[in-house]
């Protein structure tokens, strides 16, 4: 039998535990682009103006904030990929394997929006994407998407879908990111949102949830004033 000896913490009077000891989110505040430059920010928002249009059911991507969600990520750990593998050998993966290139989501936005622009300028001389008119637009991202418009130095279809990807995940993300601004994306699905409790109504479908959704910061009514 094995003999030693043992340290014990005797804990009496409430665990040794603070209330909100864990570090949230910071709530993302509008103001200048952290990492596009105005050019580029103004490409990105008409390019999220078009992919969720603004219609009777509400407002579009540039009003629910996607552009400025998806600059506050390219400005922190996901531009940079950190939390993702970057080394080498680098290979053109299947779907189910993910991205397998060398740049980071910041350098690609970088490379594309520049090719973009470039292309732009040469088929429509003096204008911006978003001067165009919006069949135009749309055109141009579905040319995009499909991979007919070939980018000087960006891969066409790559980089739309990277925008696509971005662009959802602003309109329905928490508003603490910047994007989904007053809980647009939340209201048009009818998601409650980070409510602490609504298992009342998980099982009863087909009927719309009577509250407003609730970010991770509250609702700016509940403040005092």
């Amino acid at each position: 039998m094995a003999s030693g000896s043992a340290r014990a913490l005797t804990i009496s009077q409430g665990l040794p535990w603070n209330s909100s000891s864990s570090t949230p989110p910071v709530q993302v505040q509008p103001g200048p682009w952290q990492y596009f430059t105005w050019q580029e920010a103004s490409l990105i928002e008409a390019i999220v103006d078009r992919l969720i249009p603004a219609d009777e059911r509400g407002v579009g991507g540039k009003d629910a904030g996607c552009a400025l969600f998806i600059d506050r990520q390219l400005a922190g750990a996901y531009g940079t990929a950190a939390g993702a593998y970057m080394e080498a050998p680098f290979n053109l993966g299947t779907a189910a394997q993910g991205y397998q290139r060398d740049a980071s989501p910041a350098r690609r936005y970088r490379e594309g929006l520049k090719a973009l622009a470039t292309y732009i300028e040469k088929t429509f001389p003096g204008k911006t994407l978003g001067q165009l008119p919006a069949n135009a637009q749309d055109a141009i991202l579905t040319g995009l998407e499909t991979g007919k418009i070939t980018l000087d130095g960006a891969d066409a279809a790559d980089f739309f879908a990277l925008i696509l990807q971005n662009t959802t995940e602003g309109f329905f993300a928490d508003p603490v990111y910047g994007g989904n601004r007053d809980m647009a994306g939340w209201k048009l699905l009818g998601f409650p949102g980070a409510r602490y409790d609504y298992r009342d109504w998980v099982e009863r479908h087909n009927e719309p949830f009577p509250l407003p959704p609730t970010s991770i910061m509250g609702r700016s009514d509940w403040s005092v004033r």
